[in-house]
This record gives C-alpha cells, sequence and structure tokens, in this order.
C-alpha cells in the first residue's frame, strides 16, 4: 500500500494540471480549486464566516472518504461546466476523463508523475545552471508556474518524491487501483467513442498485442493474471487507500471527538472501519479515536483498557515524552466514572511528570483541572490544599492567570479569567470585580479569535445577569450563543447553554417551547453518555416542574425517583438544587411538612461543611422560613430572613433580596404590622417584575394582598378607606392569579380563588362570592382530571409493558 499517493490523488493532481494549462472555465474555476483545496488542506477546519451545523462537519469526512472509494466525486464536480477547447456539447468532465485515460499503461503513469516539476517555476540555482549550460530560457509567460512552496506545488513534489520512493510491488499495486478506480467510466467512454475504445483499452499494452501478433487468448489471460477479476466484474478487491489517508482521517475524528465531545456517526465510522480493514497497517492512534469512542459512549472498561493499549504503543517509539498525557487522560476518565480518588492520584502524577518534562502545556491544564475538580469535591482535595505551596482559591488561579499569560495559552488565560470570574460570584463578592474579569475574558477572545470559547463566556455572561435580576438579558446571551456560537463551540457548552434557556422558559410556564428547544439538539451528539444523561435530567427536571403545577402529584413523585437515583457528583450544582427544591416542594404539596423540613435541614448542615454558593444557602433559608410560616411560626424565622436578606443585599442577587422581602413581608403581617407589610411590598414588586419569575411576583402580589385585607380589617366598617383597602386587595390577587394561571399552579390558583371569594364575601357580593366559589370547586376538578389523566397514561405504560412480557413469553 501506498504511504502517499492514491487513485484519487493522481485525479486531484490531473485536475492540478488542467488549471496549469488554463483549460477550466472562468465560471469553474472557483468551485474547481476549493474542491482540490478542500482535499489537500487540513480537512478538520471550519471554513470562516459559514454556519457549521454539527452535520455538516461529519459530512465532510464523509465525502473524503467517498472521494478515495469512487470518482463518482469528480463527476458531480466536473460534469456541468463546458469544455473550452473542443466540439461543442462537451463538458469539462470529458476532457478530464481524456487525461486520465490518456494514462494506459504503468509506463504512462511514470512518465506523468516524472513530469510533474514541469509545472512548477524554476529556482535561482536551476535558472543559473541553465544559463551556464547555454541552453535557452523556457517562456514562462504562456503558462502559470507554482512556486515551490505553495500548496499545489508541494503537493506535486511531494507526489513525486513519495513515487520515486515506491517499490515495484507498490507501484504496480498502485496502477492496478488507479485502472480499478477508473473503470466504472469505461461505458461513457465507449459510448462517446465506440470505434476507438475496446474493452483492453485501459492497458495500451494488452490492446496492442491483441490487436497485434498475440492472440485473443493469451491477451486475455495476461489481463486475467495482472488484474485478477475486474474483468469479471468481482468488486471485493480491497479499497485504494493510504496511509495518509487513514492518518488523516484518524486526525479528523480525534479533532472532532475531542473539540465538539461528539460520538462519530454509525455511516462515517462504518465506512472507515471498512477503509481500515483494507489497509496494510494498522496506525495506533486507530486505538485512540476506539477510547474516544467508548468513553463517550459509557463504556468504562473498554476506554481503559483501549487508553492502555494506545499509550503502550506509543511508548515505545517516543519514551516517556507522552507519559503526562496518558495520565492525563486516564484522570480525566475516571472522574466521568465516579472513581474520583484515582483521578485525583492521577492528576497528581500527571503534575509530577509534565514538571519532570518542563512541558507547563500539560502543568497549566493539571492545575487548572485540580482547581475546578476541588470546587466540586472539596473533602477529597482538602488536605492537599492546606499541603500546596501556590495556596488555594484565588491565589491558584492568579498563579494560572500569569503562567498562561507567559505560555502564549490564551484558551487556558480566558477560562482562568472565567473561573475567577465565577469565584467572585460565587463568593458574593463585588460584582464590578466579577465584570472586570469577564470583560477581561472577552477581550482576550475576540482578540485571538477563539471561537471555541464563546459557550463560556456566553454561558457565564448569563449567569451573571441572571443573579443580578436582568432575566432579559441572560436569555438573549443564551439566544446569541445559540443562533451565532453554537456551530463553531464545544457540545457540552450547547447543551448547558440550551437547558439553560429552556429551563427559564418553563419558569414562565412556557413548559411545550421548553421541551421543544430540548428536542432540537443534534442526534449525533446526544449519542454520548455524559450528554445523554444531563439532557434527559433538564427533560425530567422541566416535566417535573410541570406536574407539580399541574397538581399531579403521583406523576411529579415518580420522576423525583428516576432523578434522584444519580448521585450527588454526577450532577451539576444547579440541577442538584433544582432536583432538591422540587423534592421540597412536593413534600409540602402533599402535606408532609415535617419530612420536608428535615431535608431542609440535612440539605443546610451539608452546605455549611463546604464552600458553597451563597445563593444556594440564601435560597435553603428563605425555604426554611416558609416553612415554618406554613407551620403557625413565622416568628422563629424572622432573625433566618433578615440574614438572608442582609446577604442577598451584600451580594447584590436582586431575585433573592426580593423574595426575601416578600418572607418578610409575610412575617410582618403575622405579627399584625399590616401598613409596614405593604409598604415594603411596594417598593420590592415593580423591581422583582423586572426579573420575570412568575413566583416570586405572585407570592409578593399574594403577601400584598393578605396586608390589604388586614390594613381593612382595622378600619371602620362600611367606611371609605375599608372599602378602597378591600378593592386594592382583590386587584392584588386577580394580579396574583394571572400570575399563577402563567405557570398553570393549579393549586395556588385555588388559594387566589378562596381568597377573592372571601373578599367579595365580606364585600356583600354574594353573587360574585357564589361565582368564585364554583371556579374554586372547577379549578379543583381540573386537578382531578389531570390527575386521573396521569394514571391513566400510566395504566397504558404498565399495559404495554405487560403485553410485551405475554408476547416475550409466547415468543420462549
Amino acid at each position: 500500500m501506498s504511504k502517499y499517493l492514491t487513485p484519487a490523488k493522481l485525479g486531484l493532481l490531473v485536475l492540478i494540471e488542467l488549471y496549469i494549462e488554463g483549460a477550466i472555465p472562468s465560471d469553474a474555476m472557483l468551485p474547481v480549486l476549493s474542491f482540490v483545496t478542500s482535499h489537500l488542506m487540513g480537512r478538520s477546519n471550519d471554513t470562516p464566516g459559514t454556519s457549521v451545523d454539527q452535520s455538516s462537519r461529519w459530512e465532510r469526512a464523509e465525502k473524503t472518504v467517498s472521494l478515495v472509494i469512487s470518482i463518482k466525486d469528480f463527476e458531480k464536480l466536473l460534469g456541468s461546466y463546458p469544455f473550452l477547447m473542443g466540439m461543442p456539447g462537451k463538458k469539462l468532465w470529458d476532457q478530464f476523463l481524456g487525461r486520465l485515460w490518456a494514462l494506459n499503461s504503468l509506463d504512462a503513469l511514470h512518465v506523468f508523475l516524472d513530469t510533474l516539476p514541469r509545472m512548477l517555476a524554476m529556482t535561482k540555482r536551476e535558472r543559473q545552471r541553465q544559463g551556464e549550460n547555454g541552453s535557452p530560457e523556457p517562456d514562462e509567460g504562456r503558462a502559470v508556474k507554482l512556486s515551490r512552496n505553495s500548496l499545489f506545488g508541494s503537493t506535486i513534489r511531494r507526489a513525486k518524491l513519495e513515487y520515486g520512493r515506491l517499490k515495484w510491488h507498490d507501484a504496480t499495486q498502485l496502477w492496478q487501483d488507479f485502472v480499478r478506480y477508473r473503470q466504472p467510466t469505461a461505458h461513457y467512454m465507449r459510448r462517446k467513442a465506440p470505434s476507438n475504445f475496446g474493452r483492453l483499452s485501459f492497458d495500451c499494452v494488452l490492446e496492442e498485442g491483441e490487436n497485434g501478433s498475440w492472440e485473443t487468448e493469451q491477451a486475455m489471460t495476461l489481463a486475467s493474471v495482472a488484474y485478477g477479476d475486474m474483468l469479471s466484474g468481482d468488486h471485493t478487491s480491497s479499497l485504494p487507500v493510504s496511509t495518509d489517508d487513514i492518518e488523516v482521517l484518524l486526525e479528523f475524528q480525534v479533532q472532532q471527538m475531542q473539540k465538539y465531545g461528539s460520538r462519530v456517526p454509525t455511516e462515517i465510522r462504518h465506512q472507515f472501519l471498512d477503509l481500515l480493514n483494507d489497509s496494510c497497517t494498522v496506525p495506533s492512534l486507530t486505538h485512540y479515536v476506539n477510547f474516544l469512542e467508548s468513553w463517550r459512549a459509557g463504556d468504562y472498561p473498554s476506554a481503559f483498557d483501549l487508553l492502555h493499549r494506545y499509550f503502550d504503543y506509543t511508548a515505545q517509539t517516543r519514551d516517556r515524552f507522552f507519559y503526562q498525557y496518558a495520565l492525563m487522560n486516564l484522570a480525566v476518565l475516571q472522574a466521568d466514572f465516579g472513581c474520583f480518588k484515582d483521578a485525583v492520584t492521577a492528576m497528581l502524577e500527571t503534575v509530577s511528570t509534565a514538571r519532570e518534562n518542563k512541558d507547563m502545556a500539560c502543568l497549566n491544564f493539571a492545575l487548572n483541572w485540580l482547581f475546578h475538580f476541588g470546587r466540586s469535591h472539596t473533602d477529597l482535595v482538602r488536605n492537599l490544599e492546606s499541603k500546596s505551596m501556590i495556596g488555594t482559591g484565588k491565589e491558584t488561579l492568579a498563579f494560572l492567570r500569569v503562567k498562561a499569560k507567559e505560555a502564549g495559552m490564551w484558551t487556558l488565560w480566558s477560562s482562568v479569567l472565567l473561573s475567577e470570574a465565577k469565584l467572585s460570584m460565587i463568593n458574593g463578592e463585588s460584582i464590578a470585580t466579577a465584570m472586570e474579569f469577564l470583560v477581561r475574558s472577552s477581550h482576550v477572545i475576540v482578540s485571538r479569535n477563539m471561537r471555541i470559547m464563546f459557550g463560556s463566556q456566553l454561558s457565564m455572561s448569563s449567569s451573571f445577569w441572571d443573579r443580578i435580576g436582568l432575566t432579559y438579558l441572560a436569555t438573549t446571551a443564551c439566544q446569541v450563543f445559540i443562533r451565532g456560537h453554537a456551530p463553531y463551540a464545544v457540545f457540552e457548552d450547547e447543551l448547558k447553554i440550551t437547558c439553560r434557556l429552556a429551563v427559564a422558559l418553563a419558569s414562565k410556564g412556557e413548559y411545550d417551547e421548553g421541551l421543544k428547544l430540548m428536542d432540537s439538539l443534534d442526534s449525533h451528539s446526544l449519542r454520548a453518555w455524559k450528554a445523554m444523561q444531563h439532557w434527559r435530567r433538564c427533560v425530567g427536571i422541566i416535566k417535573g416542574q410541570r406536574d407539580l403545577h399541574r397538581n399531579d402529584l403521583e406523576r411529579a413523585e415518580h420522576i423525583l425517583d428516576q432523578l434522584v437515583q444519580s448521585s450527588d457528583d454526577d450532577v451539576e450544582p444547579e440541577a442538584a438544587w433544582m432536583i432538591e427544591m422540587m423534592h421540597v416542594d412536593l413534600l409540602v404539596r402533599k402535606g408532609e411538612l415535617q419530612e420536608a423540613f428535615e431535608r431542609i435541614d440535612a440539605t443546610m448542615a451539608r452546605l455549611h461543611k463546604e464552600d458553597c454558593d451563597k445563593a444556594l444557602r440564601i435560597r435553603l433559608m428563605l425555604c426554611k422560613v416558609s416553612l415554618l410560616d406554613k407551620c403557625g411560626r413565622p416568628q422563629r424565622g424572622f432573625s433566618m430572613a433578615m440574614q438572608a436578606a442582609s446577604y442577598a443585599l451584600r451580594a447584590r442577587l436582586m431575585p433573592l433580596l426580593w423574595q426575601s422581602m416578600g418572607v418578610v413581608a409575610s412575617l410582618l403581617v403575622s405579627l399584625g404590622e399590616f401598613g409596614a407589610a405593604a409598604k415594603l411590598l411596594r417598593v420590592a414588586i415593580p423591581r422583582a417584575l423586572e426579573c420575570e419569575l412568575f413566583e416570586i411576583s405572585g407570592q409578593l402580589y399574594s403577601t400584598l394582598g393578605d396586608a390589604y385585607m388586614g390594613l381593612a380589617g382595622r378600619s371602620e366598617p362600611e367606611s371609605k378607606q375599608r372599602k378602597e383597602y378591600m378593592t386594592r386587595a382583590m386587584w392584588v390577587v386577580s394580579e396574583s392569579f394571572d400570575h399563577y394561571s402563567k405557570l398553570e399552579d393549579i393549586m395556588r390558583q385555588r388559594e387566589m380563588t378562596a381568597k377573592k371569594a372571601v373578599i367579595m364575601q365580606l364585600s356583600g357580593d354574594m353573587t360574585l362570592a357564589a361565582g368564585y366559589a364554583a371556579a374554586y370547586v372547577s379549578l379543583q376538578q381540573k386537578g382531578e382530571d389531570i390527575k386521573a389523566a396521569g394514571e391513566g397514561f400510566n395504566a397504558v405504560g404498565e399495559g404495554v409493558k405487560t403485553a410485551e412480557e405475554g408476547v416475550k413469553a409466547a415468543a420462549e
């Protein structure tokens, strides 16, 4: 097997020759040059300014494989352009086939490749030597001459060099592969020139022998010996592939899987395996591709074995130069599959080995990984950080930022700046400091044109805007990424931002739109095990919230049972918090307040031992105060509510600040301070509406209605002031009902409807009071219907399962 030359490469060389001779029309110039350069340059680079989705990236790899095994791609390219110098009606495809069929013997192929340098411009030394010999200089103004260092020039020089290195057997094998590659066009050439094209025209030696002194049987016997069963139509021979094609396709797959985090599509993998089976040698990089495939598929034993196999092969020729990368891959693999202690041990060995080999890139990456791993698993690295010489937290990031800048590692530099912004937000520090780090990271990304980092940048920006209460800017950042930067980003970033946007839609009651957005993700990329787990978890959260609001508690409990099966180490912190809050909400709706209280206490105790996000702690504090209010002991949570409000104000967590104001106002109402509660809520509600969180807004309106009713109760009966307070109470309760209606929260709608009925009854309007009472009954019936529909759905599922078991039993 040839290392570089293949029949497809010969076809590209013929196209270059036609370009040099000026035989390509002007309208075909750009498509032809684009076609040639795309197959000669690196095939994994994205074209700037074009939108490339997940499927189109793999389509280019499929086109590369199809060009190697079939000549049809040349026909698709050249079949629609006219032939400049020839009879009318002929196409550029005809001229191309004429050049290919002009190579009608191994000697003609040798002459073609040996005379390729005539298309190159002469060097200065060659001109001097030619002048010394007295030879006239050729007139190069009539034809284009290629520079020796250009893409086409280097391709021509390498083709001649590689052909000269071929052994006789490999050269004849290349000729036979070329004949088989060209043979499907024989019927087309025979139809164009039936008199000049015979059955042995692919080899002029056999054709001359058949038409000369040889007998027909002798020519056919020699043809069958030289070309096998090609004449009988047998296509089971090996594919014309070179080791260069195999290595390029392997590197392409590795880059795509590492850069975008997706698996190889099944059809492309099958085509590649066919090429690999016909290859004489199997590159060691094949084991690394199989390792990535097993890793993404969630097959830990196979991935572990293939990783060791790949680095065992490379260690034979490259000593210990790549040993630290083997350890780094091993640590990341073990962390993904839950072997956290082994992952820390492997990464620490990576640090020491990289330091020994003076590999700063690997060392900085390992230190950055250890920092992020320590944020998620503080108990595993607590002793390690206490013994570290570079400090913890900010000191580690400052060290990495300086080293990344010195080494020119722009991706790591931007990532460290984003980590510093995230650490600043988690610790509740100044938002100006966090914004400074975000701006500096954005400057690095834009100035260095690092498209792959836009996902992390916009994800952090969205989180920043969401924490300070600018929900519109947060969703806008997510939409900008999905519409403009998703094709060039890692799929993990696309998945996380899409999940964030879908959950944001669900928080506004747009559950179907959120699920539709989740279904729009690429199916090939979701074949990865970790990505599919995250996708299913997010879909489960959206459906669980919808079922809770619709009061379908049995179905919501079923979804929660599936969500809590994953360990906390496998779940993102935001997703883990959402699942925890859904569980508490389910217990509250079921009336199991004691169990909900114990669960919150256990979570707060666990977070107290860890250096967790301030926002999570504030949410748990507010949830605990709300439970105390529901239990009839609101005064016990007053100090905790004030503490939560103080923390939220200090960290500028505006949505949590307005929610804490609502909790404080509710406590004031329970203490009889109706005026203070109403005054506080009138200030908080307009700002809370800017956050676009319907649940918080509905809660604030409901509490304001209670405060107005308390003020009305203290007013004189039948007084104008009392009627005014009751009118205001009716209006704010209606606003609360509207917000809960957008969320489809039936339980809260019933509460607001009951409040409306009481207000109308106290106002003396019994007709409207009866109407609201009927609406209350209707909402209760609606909840029971949804519950019955859920039970029917579960019954259908059980029936289908029973039927499948029956069919299986019958088959056995």
